[in-house]
């Protein structure tokens, strides 16, 4: 058995890990792209992306997202999610401070954020409705 419970899938999510984000681009495949991101159990996943990128063009209020992350070392899981947009607004310094820190630490993490321009920057939130998990050590 390699399924997880939802605590666990969540607990799972809320890691720091790299995300890889999957949006529907009409008239091509799905456009998928790794990407920093932050979630709390029972909310909402939160991602920071280039307002004008292709990923900042696709995400729109109501546009279905998925993302998913993984363990790269044996034994290999998963968390895969599914939902729809449920804001895309302008970022404030906080929120990429504190994004910068959850993946490079308190000093780099201030750097990195003093020296990104939050202007070109938006913020995107997603609602998990559908989960899907395996976890190969319980087998």
């Amino acid at each position: 058995m390699t399924k997880m419970t939802q605590d666990e899938k969540e607990a799972y999510l809320s890691e720091v890990r790299i995300g890889v984000l999957a949006i529907n681009d009409a008239g091509s495949g799905p456009l998928t792209a790794p990407l920093w991101y932050d979630y709390r159990p029972g909310g909402e996943i939160f991602m920071i992306v280039a307002a004008d990128s292709r990923k900042g063009k696709l995400l729109a209020v109501g546009q279905r997202a998925s993302l998913v992350v993984q363990s790269e070392a044996l034994p290999y899981s998963y968390v895969s999610v599914e939902g729809p947009v449920t804001s895309v607004s302008p970022v404030t310094f906080d929120e990429l401070l504190s994004m910068a820190h959850r993946y490079l630490g308190e000093k780099q993490g201030r750097q990195y954020a003093q020296a990104a321009g939050i202007e070109k920057e938006i913020g995107v939130r997603v609602r998990p409705e559908r989960w899907l998990a395996v976890d190969y050590a319980k087998s």
